[in-house]
């Protein structure tokens, strides 16, 4: 039992239950999050800890049929928190997504299309999609994330999820750039078809990391990214800027590793070498953020 208030009004043991997952994935997310209140620090790991849960189910080694069912069950229990009910959730995650759905008033459309993205990954190896498919997924996986997290931060105007939309697509470009190599090891290319036909780059996620037209792919998808970049931060510009402090630092943390990324290239020679990045530079990207 508990006698003092609780972020979200959540049971402690919920609430550490949802930082431990995040903490467990070994990223700077948590550390990230620290800048913000403890209400909104706790719905945003809520949003994370159930990313990384669908995340894992997709990318997990069980059958198919079982990944599928995993994820669709989890269709089903975001509907089940949206609907008027008797008893509360029986799992620590469910309760605490529950608490952070009906304080931020997040949207259930934005659950849904980040289940739906890593249905797209389960489905079938993502392999050179035609545009259409590639900004859906983009959509999906990235821009919806963007969408419940720019309530949570505390800004649900239009702006906002103008925002997530040009964020999400800065960061999932970069995110593809960065891991063509680990993608290839699995069978994926998320390089869009008529890019690689332009350039002469095979289809095959590994024959495409030996061709010299990768490239030019490449870089013409960093020049995407860095216009998406570019509209965030200047959306941001008319935003709360309380509320855009933690988009504009994740949003300049990926911006140093696409830099980073341009200035190593993706020859066949240095492809494998992750790009290397530093406080610092991440502060310089911080800084240029608000003159874009």
């Amino acid at each position: 039992m508990h006698d003092k208030p609780t972020p979200l009004g959540c049971d402690p043991a919920d609430l550490a239950w949802v930082e431990s997952t995040v903490k467990q994935a070994g990223t700077s997310f948590a550390a990230g999050m620290r800048i913000l209140p403890p209400m909104r620090r706790y719905g945003m790991y809520a949003i994370y800890a159930f990313c990384r849960v669908v995340d894992d189910i997709a990318d997990g080694n069980a059958p198919l049929a079982e990944r599928t069912k995993g994820l669709e069950d989890w269709h089903t229990r975001i509907a089940e928190l949206y609907a008027e009910r008797a008893f509360p959730p029986t799992e620590p995650l469910d309760r605490v997504l529950l608490a952070a759905i009906n304080f931020f008033s997040l949207q259930q459309v934005d659950f849904d299309a980040v289940i739906d993205g890593m249905l797209m990954d389960t489905q079938t190896a993502i392999v050179a999609p035609d545009e259409k498919t590639l900004d859906q997924y983009c959509d999906r996986v990235a821009s919806a994330v963007g969408r419940l997290s720019v309530r949570i931060f505390g800004d649900s105007s239009a702006n906002g999820d103008r925002v997530a939309y040009h964020l999400g697509r800065a960061l999932q470009i970069t995110n593809i750039l960065r891991d063509i190599p680990e993608d290839a090891v699995r069978g994926r290319l998320y390089l869009p078809a008529d890019l690689l036909e332009r350039f002469d780059v095979p289809k095959d996620p590994v024959q495409a990391l030996y061709a010299p037209g990768l490239e030019q792919v490449a870089r013409v998808m960093a020049a995407r990214a860095q216009d998406h970049f570019r509209t965030a931060f200047a959306t941001m510009k008319i935003c709360q800027p309380r509320s855009m402090l933690p988009a504009r630092i994740m949003g300049a943390s990926y911006e140093s590793i696409l830099k980073a990324l341009c200035k190593r290239g993706w020859g066949a020679a240095v492809l494998r070498a992750r790009p290397h990045t530093s406080l610092l530079g991440k502060a310089r990207w911080f800084a240029l953020s608000y003159t874009s």
